[in-house]
């Protein structure tokens, strides 16, 4: 009954989000096409093969340019590097995302290698100047998100100060948007060139075009909720995937990498899990390993349970309701405290102690609503199977080849909060190979 996640913010509109995309979108016809679409595509079998086809595709890449750093220290008789965990994999998923979205390459991982590296990495220097200008674009767009939700509109329009905030925001969009329109506008080309008895890439920019048209093998001429997706739809679409498929997963691994290191017991744990799986063998990784990892999926659970990264969940109400026997009236905006549902004693057993284990026991069922890992209702995020599908394949392809320690095991994690997310600002680690 309660769908919609906020007031209808006169800056949706300033931001082209109104009646769009998924996250922000308040009509209701609308947000329901764009939902059962992404759960539609990203719930498929065939996505959880591709997703993992892209993982070592990906992990493959970025082992390139750390074993290019490591040789550079052994070189100097050193036999680790350091590193902040956080630049790699907000670049990593990033290109991941990217792939999954458009089928396309993009180089963010490439960008930051060569900013932090003599040697560079030359191959499509254009496509890698392109990659970070989008990458930063989309970064800054997702942190001015909230800006423009809290700032009024006379003050973003007339007062020098925060109208220089809101123009740089929307340039920054201007730029992606023009990004994504000529990404958009090149694959409906290829598409038209496409022999109808050819096959058409499988990724979430060629459904989104051929969705409901005769290139569609799930066509059925009806109603509204059967109809095509204009170009501004998929543009917003393309960007929601975009900013919430990186975001969170890079927090959600950063959390889980802080909360190994400093339980031992763990971590060996994980690792045996992981070498009984590999026996040793740089192979890539199956979609049989994935469903087999199941500790490593009880850490990335249990992780998130103690460090929620969407730590705050909200609901809107535009009638009267009648909610836990109270009456509310039209307009009143809830925010359920996810942080303190998951740590709290009538839910949990020892709920401040960090304890995989818990999930291991078959019998083991977190009462309802006591975990809201990837939100609940209507609103479940439909991308919570390509989360932990990374996480999982992340965890085992990174712990199965490098030995990963926090530099400062003293110093509590560096976080921020934006909006309802808390985010990890820096996680610096020591890598090296295993033994």
């Amino acid at each position: 009954m309660y769908w919609m996640r906020c007031p209808n913010y006169e800056g949706l509109k300033e931001l082209g989000l109104e009646g769009k995309e998924i996250v922000y979108n308040n009509n209701y016809k609308s947000w329901i096409f764009n939902h059962h679409f992404f759960n539609q595509a990203i719930l498929s079998p065939k996505f959880t093969n591709e997703v993992i086809d892209w993982t070592n595709e990906l992990f493959s890449e970025l082992e390139s340019y750390w074993d290019k750093l490591l040789l550079k220290e052994k070189i100097s008789k050193e036999n680790k590097i350091k590193l902040d965990l956080i630049e790699w994999f907000s670049h990593y998923t990033t290109d991941m995302i990217n792939k999954m979205l458009t089928g396309k390459r993009s180089y963010s991982m490439a960008a930051y290698f060569n900013t932090i590296s003599d040697e560079k990495f030359d191959n499509q220097s254009a496509r890698v100047e392109d990659s970070e200008k989008l990458f930063q674009s989309i970064h800054k767009i997702h942190i001015g998100y909230f800006f423009f939700f809290i700032v009024p509109p006379f003050l973003r329009h007339y007062v020098p100060f925060f109208k220089n905030i809101a123009n740089d925001i929307l340039q920054n969009i201007g730029f992606a948007n023009q990004k994504l329109d000529t990404i958009i506008k090149k694959r409906r080309k290829e598409i038209e060139d496409t022999s109808l008895n050819e096959p058409l890439p499988h990724d979430m920019l060629t459904s989104m075009i051929i969705k409901n048209t005769f290139r569609d093998g799930n066509y059925i001429e009806t109603d509204e909720g059967n109809r095509s997706m204009t170009d501004s739809e998929i543009r917003v679409n393309l960007f929601d995937g975009i900013s919430n498929g990186t975001s969170k997963i890079v927090n959600m691994l950063s959390f889980i990498i802080y909360h190994i290191a400093h339980n031992p017991n763990v971590k060996k744990k994980m690792l045996e899990e992981i070498d009984s799986i590999f026996q040793g063998k740089m192979r890539p990784i199956t979609k049989d390993d994935f469903y087999s990892l199941k500790y490593c999926e009880a850490i990335v659970k249990e992780a998130v349970r103690i460090f929620p990264i969407v730590h705050l969940n909200t609901r809107y109400i535009d009638k009267p309701s009648e909610i836990a026997g109270y009456q509310w009236p039209a307009g009143t905006f809830f925010i359920i405290n996810v942080g303190v549902i998951h740590n709290k004693d009538d839910y949990w057993e020892e709920p401040n102690k960090f304890n995989p284990d818990r999930w291991m026991d078959e019998n083991f069922e977190p009462k309802k609503n006591s975990f809201i890992m990837f939100g609940e209702g209507l609103r479940l995020c439909p991308g919570r199977k390509l989360a932990m599908i990374e996480l999982v394949c992340l965890m085992a392809l990174l712990f199965r080849k490098y030995e990963i320690n926090l530099v400062d095991m003293n110093s509590p994690i560096k976080t921020k909060s934006d909006d309802i997310v808390i985010s990890c600002v820096k996680l610096l680690v020591k890598i090296e190979l295993r033994n």
